[in-house]
């Protein structure tokens, strides 16, 4: 019990390394993976996931379009009028423009337009910015890493990443990552902003024309169903209506003359020339193209008539096909993108398969080098082989220990990540040999507590020299600098493994072997 007492850094050390096997080769162990998914995925061997730069795939940078008119000080009841007059002037839909009493801006999402369009239409409705400039607001950019990370998980897109990245001369762009997805596959999903409306089509009674009415717009939608396809019902997606909004959707449904249901075909409806139109018609839009044309069941009809819908707000949009019904859904769930981004001036990144299964192995050539180099140059220094070889064995846990950890987390490894694991190694080993030369270069070691007077002083060094490395590192780990973040994340961590378990626990082995040596 005593041994154990004294040796007890080395029982959580050997305790990590076991539940770092565990994250790296226990199926389904790290959340959100299986050993099915294949995406992103190191292979079927381990837990770890690889980024683009070992897998293979696309990353793009590319910047929001956009201008910002700021100082624009209006009421919180006029944002809205403010925005469909702004989008009138420019001859913009009003989606392209987002007006916002807190920040006093007026944000217009558009390459159509210049900033002096943009300056001109506010002054024309009675305001003068204090500024317009071309870009978007921060919270436009967050809100754009948001939508985009759900169209990435929506899509099924395992290893996907986005954030925000500032170019050295301030510019800021959104930098999306697929891994194992082609360029035109990763652009596709993002040039589709996922706009969804849907529209009642019925005709004027006053003057017999026909008149399209917006009834439902994407935030009215409080679940959404799984695209799916059925014989009576073909392909479709089951959604639920806000309850704040269905009573209001069903009364506007019913003055429009779907009360008691519509017969309506494709061919009824013209969606170029609306005075063509020949039915009462129920239309589903996404980003302007209708992808569902049809009536309304009598039965729902019914229910918009007596109340019923407000209490069950429930129904179907029908698509002609699985795939728009995909589109939908994923619409739908992920949200609507607040602005397009600007590709044709994007800085793209695409690598091959093949050249990222060429950065693994000079990858793991690499550590393999590395590992041997210094070992040789610590046995050289000591020509121990019983003080050397546990402190290599020590080194190496550090590093699987971050293989476990970043398993565990998955997070994606690159080769800037690689370089952080190459940096623990030499920190490491640094702080080992100090550890080392300060026990056995001072004298004999006679009993347990001058072993323990030496170690603290070494420790010391060590622990300033970590915190010194953890302060330096800190800045890379925060701010939006790209692979930079992931060396820093890995480096900080090995230094803490390192400084809280493994050095202690080489302390431990060491007093062990010097004590008995002597």
């Amino acid at each position: 019990m005593s041994t154990l007492k004294e040796n007890w850094r080395v029982v959580a050390l050997v305790t990590l390394l076991l539940l770092s096997a565990v994250a790296l080769f226990i199926p389904g162990v790290p959340p959100g993976t299986s050993d099915t998914e294949g995406a992103g995925a190191a292979n079927q061997s381990t837990n770890l996931q690889y980024g683009i730069q070992l897998s293979g795939g696309t990353r793009i940078q590319a910047p929001i379009v956009g201008t910002t008119a700021e100082g624009v000080d209006v009421a919180p009841a006029d944002e809205a009028d403010l925005a469909q007059a702004t989008a009138d002037r420019l001859g913009l839909d009003p989606i392209d423009v987002r007006v916002s009493n807190q920040t006093e801006t007026v944000e217009v999402f558009s390459n159509n337009v210049t900033t002096g369009e943009v300056e001109s239409a506010l002054e024309a409705e009675g305001y003068e910015p204090s500024e317009v400039r071309p870009g978007v607001t921060r919270d436009t950019r967050e809100n754009m890493v948001s939508v985009i990370n759900d169209k990435l998980r929506e899509s099924a897109l395992t290893g996907g990443s986005v954030q925000q990245v500032s170019s050295p001369g301030g510019r800021s762009f959104i930098s999306v990552t697929a891994p194992d997805r082609g360029r035109e596959e990763l652009i596709g999903l993002l040039e589709e902003r996922g706009v969804v409306r849907v529209y009642a089509v019925h005709d004027n009674t006053e003057n017999g024309s026909y008149v399209r009415e917006q009834v439902l717009s994407q935030g009215d939608f409080a679940g959404i169903g799984a695209a799916q396809r059925s014989e009576t019902q073909g392909t479709h997606v089951p959604v639920t209506v806000k309850q704040s909004v269905a009573e209001r959707y069903a009364n506007d449904m019913v003055e429009a003359g779907f009360g008691s249901g519509s017969t309506c075909r494709d061919s009824d409806y013209d969606h170029e020339n609306l005075q063509n139109s020949q039915a009462d018609c129920l239309v589903t839009t996404l980003n302007g193209e209708p992808v569902f044309i049809g009536g309304v069941d009598p039965g729902l009809g019914q229910s918009y008539r007596n109340g019923e819908f407000a209490n069950n707000p429930q129904f179907i949009m029908q698509t002609s096909n699985m795939s728009e019904a995909t589109e939908l859904e994923l619409a739908l769930k992920a949200g609507r993108l607040p602005a397009p981004l600007d590709f044709d001036s994007a800085e793209s990144q695409t690598l091959s398969s093949a050249l990222a299964q060429e950065f693994q192995q000079r990858s793991l050539l690499t550590g393999i080098l590395a590992v041997i180099a210094v070992s040789l140059v610590v046995y050289l220094r000591y020509g121990r082989p019983e003080v050397a070889l546990p402190m290599i064995v020590t080194a190496l846990s550090e590093v699987f220990i971050l293989l476990g950890f970043v398993a565990f987390v998955q997070y994606p490894l690159n080769l800037s990540h690689l370089a952080g694991f190459i940096a623990v190694i030499g920190t490491g080993v640094d702080d080992l040999i100090i550890i080392a030369d300060e026990i056995l270069q001072q004298g004999k070691v006679e009993t347990g507590r001058v072993f323990q007077s030496r170690f603290r002083k070494a420790f010391w060094v060590i622990g300033a020299a970590a915190a010194t490395t953890i302060v330096a590192m800190s800045p890379l780990m925060v701010l939006s600098l790209g692979d930079l973040s992931g060396f820093a994340i890995i480096t900080i961590v090995g230094v803490l493994v390192g400084v809280l378990v493994t050095r202690p626990a080489y302390g431990d082995i060491l007093r062990s072997l010097v004590l008995d040596e002597d």
